[in-house]
């Protein structure tokens, strides 16, 4: 139970950023690791230092999230939803970044062969304990992925996007935004950026296999994205994020799905979606947002104004709700005397949203609201042993159900295959050749882990 990918990110870490050519010798043996995990998993927390007071136990839960359930996303919806979502969504007008080409531009080939590699670095690394090597591709036995995308391709995204020597992690370890030494662990880790090091051996060596997936994902792509189009990158993933999050919605069995509603005559605008189901109306909101560093870090008085990004979402699903219960006539077509619910999509999870230390941070709602993620809402709309609604419905009932994220309540449910995951799975590159795909690996699990 030592070996958390956390502990072990860690641990490579320090041994990267503050090691030195005495301790390198080749004589550390595998009861080391154990007394460094170890050692690791006795680190103090600040909660503690800080005497357990409300504010530092909210502060230890926001860090404890931010590190370990990060870990705990389903593979498979990561990578599927990288073309579901930036290939094979439409908007309903023009993008400002996203244009022909930018993919090529942005990763050196197109989207598909990229998050191929990522799949092919992720086999490698957990089938050769860390390790990928570009010579392995001359072999014959490489033919055939070769076939599929080539050597040349290969080697040069390997070496733009993942591979990173000693000298550059350092320098980029020291960006930290605390210097806390209690918080250091919780600090962006540099192998979350480039998980392959160069100058270990033959090849390239990742220390956690864990941090090679997330590289293909949206997130990944995201801050690839902003750091050389800048915020115009952002606001077109916003706007196909929106439309992603329709079209896996509208799989809803028995569900009308209705996009946002213009009212009143300067044309202000309601939720993005509004779900009518047989017993619940489902106002649903789209943030394409994500945790930030001084979230992960837990540091209260720098996480409030991080909430604030949730806060506008709140205040739309209560307002569509009023007009909704007054009759408003530009909502004639929405059902007046069902129960309300709100649903906030994020793209990536919150994972303590709808904890009571987080809620009270946002605005009081007459409307019940719950704060998702994309892979949440992937889930839910799968759901086959039991209706959205009555599920929806049970859950806000529950006065401890409905303080925890949304997966908690899919836990053990039935659940079928996601027509829009599966079809950006079925776009990448392996799946023009079945005997490469099955040797995937990749997780395929249709049930929230």
């Amino acid at each position: 139970m030592k070996y958390t990918p956390w502990a072990l990110a860690e641990t490579a870490r320090v041994s990267l950023a503050y090691g030195n050519e005495h301790r390198g010798d080749g004589s550390c043996t595998e009861e080391d690791l154990l007394r460094i995990l170890a050692a690791y998993s006795q680190l103090t927390d600040m909660m503690i230092r800080d005497n357990g007071t409300y504010e530092a136990v909210s502060g230890f839960m926001l860090r404890m999230s931010g590190q370990q359930l990060t870990y705990q996303g389903a593979t498979y919806n990561a990578l599927a939803r990288t073309a579901a979502l930036f290939e094979q969504t439409q908007v309903k007008g023009p993008l400002r970044c996203m244009t022909a080409g930018w993919a090529n531009e942005l990763l050196g080939c197109s989207l598909s062969d990229y998050v191929g590699v990522t799949m092919l670095l992720q086999v490698a690394a957990y089938q050769n304990a860390g390790r990928f090597d570009p010579a392995w591709l001359d072999q014959p036995q490489f033919r055939e992925i070769c076939a599929v995308i080539p050597a040349e391709t290969i080697r040069r995204v390997v070496e733009t996007h993942f591979v990173v020597d000693q000298p550059a992690f350092k320098a980029a370890n020291e960006r930290r935004i605390s210097r806390d030494p209690h918080l250091r662990r919780f600090e962006y880790n540099p192998l979350r950026g480039q998980p392959f090091l160069r100058g270990f051996g033959p090849g390239y060596l990742a220390p956690n296999s864990h941090l090679i997936a997330p590289k293909g994902s949206p997130l990944g792509l995201f801050y690839m994205g902003v750091a050389r189009y800048g915020n115009a990158f952002a606001e077109d993933l916003g706007h196909l994020f929106e439309q992603y999050v329709g079209r896996n919605l509208r799989q809803i069995p028995n569900a009308t799905v209705h996009a946002e509603v213009l009212y009143n005559r300067d044309n202000r605008r309601s939720v993005d979606w509004i779900v009518a189901m047989d017993d619940l109306t489902l106002l649903v909101e789209v943030k394409s947002t994500r945790p930030t560093q001084p979230m992960r870090l837990g540091v209260l008085e720098r996480t409030s104004a991080v909430q604030k990004q949730l806060t506008h979402a709140y205040e739309q699903i209560d307002t569509t709700a009023a007009l909704i219960k007054e009759g408003h006539p530009d909502f004639s077509h929405i059902p007046r005397k069902r129960p309300l619910q709100g649903l906030v999509v994020t793209l990536e999870a919150f994972h303590t949203a709808n904890a009571n230390f987080q809620r009270d941070q946002h605005p009081d709602t007459d409307t019940f609201v719950t704060v998702c993620s994309a892979e949440e809402i992937e889930h839910l709309v799968t759901v086959e042993d039991r209706p959205v609604d009555q599920l929806l419905l049970e859950r806000q009932g529950d006065v401890h159900q409905s303080t925890y994220s949304l997966s908690q309540m899919l836990v053990g449910r039935q659940l079928g295959r996601n027509q829009v995951l599966d079809a950006g799975w079925q776009s990448y590159p392996w799946n023009r050749n079945p005997q490469l795909n099955d040797q995937s690996g990749t997780d395929h699990s249709k049930s929230p882990q």
